[in-house]
């Protein structure tokens, strides 16, 4: 079979769609084929923060001793320890088949098996479960961050990733400053011309199909069913264009230009959430906090000589394990500052805090050692009965995905699975 353009559109009234890239423009070399190298309308809403620090907490410092509710916290908990009645810790817990050390935190909020296979798909996250669900009554369905890189933890339905924004002053602006009408009237405008673009192609699409293999029909079909789903989306946020959106009084964030400057972007990155969260613009978010490729950080009164990748496979140096466990206890501070701040809202006789359902961890349970097993864990606010441990085997862990069906059934969408979820977090109360 004759092998398509790499540069294949589907063109039609005007539009053109630009194809993913598909086996059938892969281009022969010597002779063999191969790739070139719903209750949540009311005024008192419920909401999540998924956050992944992608090269773990140092085990021996996160991990406390004692099961319950008299557990003695650990170092790293201390720092949290204002806010122990707020919060879960736990142990014991990972995602059944997702191995493969780094590439693994693309699975965080999906739980999809084996992510570093060549014939991983991944499967639609958490946030984006929910979005499906409720985002209609915010804004903004979701909002998907990152710092220092564009890793993102947040998946459509047909294992396509959405790609994260990096520069909170960006979303800032977004979720803000309000349009000219002229510039309101545009984005209606492409609203509108979004909304039929595959009917607008389908003759093409359909003979395409008919002409390719079915891996590439398989491919295709994934493509056009997000391409159906941004539509929908884009339908759905058509009423928001003429809305006023809500006045903060806060200026707008700058953006740290140095890479370095890593937890002052992650500590702009809480506060933009909890902006969002307060004004209601959105009840999902999710942040990537990237630090794989992360140069030599710069923390203030800190002395770090080594990058913060190269701290995380410490094999077991002393230099490098104390530094490290810095940069872990400057990640509790900014969490303790984010709960602090989220608990200074009020909404009724809740806090903010109690209305948002946080949960932060890491995909590597052991950095230096790759592992995905025995998850740093912790979950705060969200209105559940917190100030425990809940410690399962370390061995045979327990399914973190059974605290996604909870969280889920916690925003009123009625589900009893979600992933590799075997029922709710067991221990874990409202």
């Amino acid at each position: 079979m004759k092998p398509l353009s790499r540069r294949r559109f589907l063109r039609g009234t005007g539009i053109a769609l630009s194809l993913p890239f598909l086996e059938s423009m892969f281009v022969p070399f010597s002779g063999a084929a191969g790739p070139v190298s719903n209750n949540q309308s009311g005024p008192t809403p419920r909401r999540m923060f998924g956050i992944c620090n992608n090269l773990g907490l140092l085990p021996e410092h996160f991990f406390p001793k004692g099961n319950g509710r008299d557990y003695t916290p650990s170092p790293y908990l201390q720092l949290l320890q204002k806010h122990r009645n707020d919060f879960t810790v736990f142990s014991g817990v990972s995602h059944p088949n997702v191995d493969g050390g780094h590439p693994s935190d693309i699975s965080f909020l999906t739980a999809a098996p084996h992510p570093a296979s060549s014939s991983f798909r991944n499967t639609i996250s958490l946030d984006q479960h929910i979005a499906e669900q409720i985002g209609t009554f915010t804004r903004f369905p979701s909002i998907t961050l990152a710092v220092n890189g564009g890793r993102s933890l947040s998946w459509t339905g047909t294992g396509v990733a959405i790609p994260p924004e990096q520069s909170a002053s960006t979303v800032f602006k977004q979720l803000f400053l309000q349009g000219t009408p002229e510039e309101i009237n545009a984005q209606i405008r492409d609203l509108d011309a979004g909304r039929s673009i595959l009917d607008a192609v389908a003759d093409q699409a359909k003979d395409l199909q008919r002409k390719v293999g079915a891996s590439d029909r398989n491919r295709l079909d994934q493509y056009f069913t997000s391409v159906r789903d941004l539509e929908g989306r884009l339908q759905a946020s058509r009423g928001w264009e003429n809305k006023p959106k809500p006045v903060v009084k806060v200026t707008e964030p700058v953006d740290p230009t140095n890479p370095a400057q890593y937890m002052a972007k992650v500590k702009l990155m809480y506060d933009l959430a909890k902006l969002a969260f307060e004004t209601d613009s959105t009840r999902a978010i999710t942040l990537m906090l990237n630090s794989v490729g992360t140069p030599v950080l710069q923390i203030d009164g800190e002395k770090i000589t080594d990058s913060y990748h190269n701290l995380s496979h410490h094999g077991k140096s002393a230099d490098k394990l104390a530094q490290l466990k810095v940069v872990d206890e400057w990640h509790m501070k900014l969490l303790a500052g984010l709960f602090d701040d989220l608990k200074a809202v009020r909404e009724g006789d809740d806090t903010l805090l109690d209305r948002t359902m946080v949960l932060y961890g890491s995909n590597l349970g052991d950095a230096n050692a790759h592992s995905t097993s025995n998850m740093p864990t912790i979950f705060a606010g969200g209105g559940f009965r917190h100030g425990q441990h809940l410690e399962f085997d370390s061995k045979q862990n327990y399914p973190l995905p059974n605290l996604f069906v909870s969280m889920l059934q916690r925003l009123g969408i009625e589900e009893s699975r979600f992933a590799s979820a075997t029922g709710t977090m067991r221990g874990l109360e409202v």
